[in-house]
């Protein structure tokens, strides 16, 4: 079928219309067929561009599929239930802990050794009792032992004041000493102790003792501890001299089967300074020593 081109179809509208064959309508019917089929794309188009626009804007006032339901009695009830007081307690003000830094042995010249150094304290945040030993035993002979009981105040968050007594038992005879000082946690993490003595006789000694703990994982952990003696008289029947009297400095890696037990293995290096060291050599003692220990960590 041929399909004419809008000129003849506007011309046979035209001659219908004059001869009376056609009505006005009819012809503009035409023309508007005629301008839809040719326009009919831009239409579409438009519609399109329209009817998506309209979405987009369209508020979205529709009702919730499932509204949420007012809260009731119950419902409060069940968010905020009754709580037993006695179910939960804060921890007592009175506590206690009891560790042993160091419980270890080795191997020398003269004999097997043995060392210990630990610490209790009894009381609350701010007011405690603490306990402080160590000692050194060589081929089954004590060496030296020390015990000191302090009173300790917290003045900080990280600081305690600590005054109390020394009493030590060996070497030589026993004898007794006033103790004040501080401990806590410089910065940096590093556990500090600074004690200072007063014995008989005006003699004045002290000891600084720094540590850190170094957690390679979750349960290996690198401790190394340096301690650092002085003196301020001569001393010569406990073989001490004025100034500094000696240094030790330890590396010990422990692993932490629990948090409560540790075994652990290291090195010390002990050293005697100046003229304390002479009087090693003149008892025929050797001025240093180097030593690998193997030893255990607790606390309960």
């Amino acid at each position: 079928m041929k399909t004419l081109s809008p000129a003849p179809i506007q011309l046979v509208s035209a001659l219908a219309f004059a001869l009376g064959l056609a009505t006005p309508a009819f012809a503009q019917h035409h023309d508007h067929a005629q301008h839809a089929a040719t326009e009919a794309p831009k239409q579409d188009e438009h519609a399109h561009h329209d009817h998506a626009a309209m979405s987009q804007a369209e508020p979205a006032t529709a009702t919730p599929r499932e509204p949420v339901p007012p809260i009731t009695a119950d419902d409060l009830a069940a968010a905020f239930p009754d709580i037993d007081h006695h179910a939960m307690q804060h921890a007592p003000a009175f506590n206690r802990k009891v560790t042993f830094n160091r419980l270890e042995a080795w191997e020398a010249d003269e004999g097997t050794g043995q060392a210990w150094e630990g610490m209790a304290w009894f009381g609350t945040d701010t007011d405690r009792l603490w306990l402080r030993s160590e000692g050194e035993r060589m081929g089954g002979h004590t060496e030296s032992a020390e015990l000191e009981v302090l009173y300790g105040r917290s003045v900080s968050p990280w600081w305690d004041v600590v005054a109390g007594m020394k009493h030590d038992f060996k070497p030589g005879d026993g004898r007794s000493w006033a103790a004040f000082g501080v401990q806590g946690m410089a910065p940096y993490r590093f556990e500090v102790s600074a004690t200072a003595y007063i014995g008989e006789g005006g003699q004045i000694a002290a000891n600084v003792e720094a540590e850190y703990t170094l957690r390679i994982t979750n349960r290996l952990i690198l401790q190394p501890l340096v301690e650092v003696d002085m003196a301020a008289k001569d001393d010569p029947d406990h073989g001490i001299a004025r100034g500094f009297t000696g240094v030790e400095a330890g590396l010990r890696l422990r692993y932490e089967a629990s948090r409560r037990f540790a075994p652990y293995v290291g090195v010390v290096h002990e050293r005697a300074l100046g003229d304390t060291a002479d009087l090693r050599r003149a008892e025929s003692e050797s001025p240093r020593d180097t030593r690998i220990v193997a030893g255990i960590r607790i606390w309960f």
